[in-house]
């Protein structure tokens, strides 16, 4: 595939990620697929997981059950740059949204997927952790 068409794929994969959908969000991914994000984040120790997700079927199961039960309303995903070379795409990116505790989350990202054969194999995520940790920190008090 070409860089060009390998951005089409990962665009097309966060559209797919917004269905919440198993059965889409699993046909993007090979079945041995990883996600690794930074050790510690937020996001993890909100769900009492793991940084490092192994497996397509682990992948899923984050993206469309867990995802929604720390990110709960008016997520948004804006895009900043997308770049490709190969069968690497690099990914900007800022997550806004609503968390179960009522704060306000607000960070950017930077994902590197590396794609084999049309789907994705590897996903290595980076975000300010810092920034992360003060957004769930930060609940909502009445």
């Amino acid at each position: 595939m070409t860089s060009a068409s390998n951005k089409h794929l990962v665009l097309n994969a966060w559209k797919v990620f917004a269905t919440r959908d198993p059965h889409l969000v699993r046909d993007v991914f090979a079945p041995d697929a990883e996600w690794l994000a930074p050790a510690d984040n937020a996001t993890a120790r909100a769900l009492d997981g793991t940084h490092h997700l192994v497996g397509r079927d682990r992948i899923v199961r984050f993206l469309t059950e867990e995802f929604g039960t720390v990110f709960v309303d008016d997520v948004r995903v804006d895009f900043g740059g997308v770049y490709a070379d190969g069968d690497t795409v690099v990914v900007e990116t800022r997550l806004r949204a609503t968390l179960a505790n009522g704060g306000r989350y607000d960070n950017e990202y930077c994902f590197i997927f590396e794609l084999h054969a049309g789907r994705i194999r590897r996903v290595r995520e980076y975000m300010d952790t810092q920034r992360g940790a003060k957004c769930f920190a930060s609940a909502v008090t009445a």
